[in-house]
């Protein structure tokens, strides 16, 4: 697995770390290989996540994080072939307020935005309460793996 980011000094490597350890889990939890997929990640600012929301969504809202998978089908994924899974945009005015709201560390919140947006990358969607369930899930478990759990 490969992270493409133009701003990692914005994080630390640490934190670099874990996103490659949990995307590599995401990957590997659905039966797939994740050494030759990759991954774009860029971090933004409120404002700058409004403005791409806007373009792409047709939303004109701030977010905490988007997603914009590449894959339509993995069954049409040829074995070996090097595979974009889609573009991850985290807002990081965003991590900072809702860490402080969740009472929890910038790190986990971070880690489980990233997390929620390549299982988006994976097909994983929570438009439809069954959806949402097993997406919540697949995250709580991954999350879990990584010793970021939500606290109680």
């Amino acid at each position: 697995m490969r992270i493409i980011c133009n701003e990692e000094n914005i994080v630390s490597k640490e934190l670099m770390d874990t996103f490659l350890e949990a995307s590599e889990l995401c990957v590997s939890k659905e039966g797939m290989d994740p050494s030759n997929m990759e991954i774009s990640l860029t971090f933004v600012d409120g404002d700058s996540i409004r403005e791409i929301n806007r373009m792409y969504r047709d939303v004109d809202s701030v977010t905490d994080v988007l997603s914009f998978p590449m894959i339509e089908d993995f069954n049409d994924i040829i074995e070996g072939e090097e595979i974009l899974l889609g573009d991850v945009v985290i807002n990081m005015d965003k991590v900072k307020e809702q860490a402080e709201e969740f009472g929890h560390s910038l790190q986990r919140e971070a880690v489980y935005l990233f997390v929620h947006s390549v299982c988006h990358l994976l097909g994983y969607d929570h438009m439809e309460e069954e959806d949402k369930v097993e997406m919540r899930a697949r995250e709580e478990e991954i999350m879990k793996l990584l010793e970021l759990e939500r606290r109680q």
